[in-house]
């Protein structure tokens, strides 16, 4: 984490949970082979002893996850607000203790959307609420730059490569990959970006984020928060999530593979410097 300053930090716990475990399978042939699964339990969240909402979650960063989850959220404004972060993985939860408590909380969670999140998602009224207050700058990216993250990130999925079902997300600058998490959701991996980003005072100015996952609209209103105005995904996009990239002037980058990705939105803020490959004619038979 080079691109960090001093900065104030709660007390944190360090209680990531190995992301894999063996087991034992039968393949197509009938044959006993032990192969490796993703881990997943709940993580009951608590804040001044106030339950808000259990995540499921691989477990390999639940400090970061809860941070940025309350960041993302925007139940809390500041870090400065949060005294201290506790993981207890005997009772599957996670206590924030807050300094001076957090004003107004029946009014925040009264109203929750359930998303399209891997697992289940969701979207409290407080965080639609202060989206449009977002400014977002424009960035541009080279054509040349997205060939070479996606060359880059293709060496940090390790988890889905030894045990699948798992999402992976980013936060990049330029072709290089600042932090790379993976969870059973692409929402949480998202959070826990958050959560590095605001312990270690990373700007999402001139950042990229990168997701395996759909963009959806959540996916949208997470990269906003971070204050990130590009996003790239492996995967499609939504409807609902394009529409709101467009409102929020975010650039959105979609299907992106190898040499071939679909810009959705903002192909005004893309350099193309590189010509497509110059295809060969098809030999009569």
């Amino acid at each position: 984490m080079s691109h960090t300053q001093e900065r104030y930090r709660p007390e944190i716990t360090h209680a990531g949970l190995a992301p894999t475990y063996p087991v034992s399978v039968v393949d197509e042939f009938n044959q006993e082979r032990e192969v490796e699964i993703p881990g997943e339990s709940p993580l009951t969240l608590y804040v001044d002893e106030r339950e808000i909402v259990t995540l499921m979650t691989i477990g390999t960063h639940p400090e970061a996850l809860t941070l940025g989850y309350l960041r993302n959220q925007r139940f809390v404004d500041e870090l400065e607000q949060i005294k201290s972060v506790s993981v207890d993985h005997r009772t599957e939860s996670v206590k924030v203790i807050t300094w001076n408590g957090i004003d107004g909380w029946d009014e925040k969670l009264k109203q929750r959307t359930v998303t399209t999140g891997c697992g289940q998602g969701t979207v409290f009224s407080c965080t639609l609420d202060s989206l449009y207050t977002v400014n977002l700058p424009a960035v541009t990216l080279r054509q040349s730059t997205i060939y070479a993250l996606l060359d880059n990130v293709a060496d940090c999925n390790g988890i889905y490569k030894r045990a699948g079902a798992v999402h992976g997300c980013g936060l990049c600058q330029g072709s290089e990959i600042l932090v790379y998490t993976e969870d059973v959701g692409r929402h949480n991996a998202a959070d826990a970006i958050s959560g590095y980003m605001w312990l270690d005072a990373i700007s999402g100015e001139n950042k990229v984020f990168y997701t395996t996952g759909r963009l959806t609209s959540e996916i949208v209103m997470k990269a906003a928060h971070m204050g990130i105005a590009v996003l790239l995904s492996r995967s499609g996009v939504t409807n609902m999530g394009l529409e709101l990239a467009q409102e929020l002037g975010i650039t959105m980058i979609a299907r992106a593979k190898g040499k071939h990705f679909l810009v959705y939105s903002g192909a005004s803020n893309i350099i193309f410097d590189e010509q497509p490959e110059q295809r060969q004619p098809k030999t009569a038979r």
